[in-house]
């Protein structure tokens, strides 16, 4: 299976920050797992560093090396900053916009959300969770599904985003357009990404 289902404290210690949200292990020990971890390591070479960021940002948005190869050549082919757009892109798959939207609490969640097919866009169910979203389309939760304890404690603490809309009556949200970089909360160094793969 290729995709990550170890213990996330680990990678949160691997690039030193929390990447999937609060957690206490993390806070316990906040340097490099390992026998050696807390030891000083050697300087780090400017690939080793761009290549940390790409990984980062692959294990944040739980993506496969395949896929975010395939967002970035598309980014790199639409105008703008290519590493914003990537970024854009990204916040744009639907089981990131499940997650920011609070009917998840993880993006795992998210993804085995839309995978079981309780996730609609435009009223018609979808269970592609890599689906990219454009702007005005509508995401909700399947009538059937609306009861599910899951997603009503996922809802009772929800965040806002500025460029989502959420309507609780009907319990779907609206991707009203592509976020900001400023607007987007995780620290990844997108540069160092668009350096690595210019290589």
């Amino acid at each position: 299976m290729a995709r990550y289902t170890g213990p996330k404290t680990k990678i949160a210690r691997k690039f030193r920050d929390p990447i999937y949200g609060p957690d206490k292990s993390y806070d316990k020990r906040p340097y490099a797992p390992g026998q050696h971890g807390s030891r000083r390591r050697a300087k780090q070479s400017e690939y080793g560093a761009q290549l940390m960021e790409k990984q980062k940002a692959k294990y944040t948005y739980g993506i496969l090396e395949r896929q975010f190869r395939n967002l970035f050549d598309k980014a790199s082919r639409k105008g703008g900053i290519t590493g914003e757009v990537l970024l854009q892109l990204i916040e744009s798959r639907l089981d990131n916009v499940v997650y920011r939207l609070g009917i998840a609490k993880t993006r795992n969640q998210a993804r085995q959300l839309v995978s079981h097919k309780h996730i609609t866009v435009n009223g018609s169910v979808v269970n592609i969770p890599s689906y990219l979203l454009r702007e005005g389309d509508s995401v909700g939760v399947r009538e059937r599904s609306k009861s599910l304890e899951v997603i009503e404690d996922s809802l009772a603490s929800r965040m806002q985003y500025s460029w989502l809309e959420w309507d609780e009556a009907k319990k779907e949200g609206k991707f009203m357009n592509y976020p900001q970089r400023a607007d987007i909360p995780e620290k990844i160094n997108e540069q160092a990404i668009v350096e690595l793969y210019s290589k």
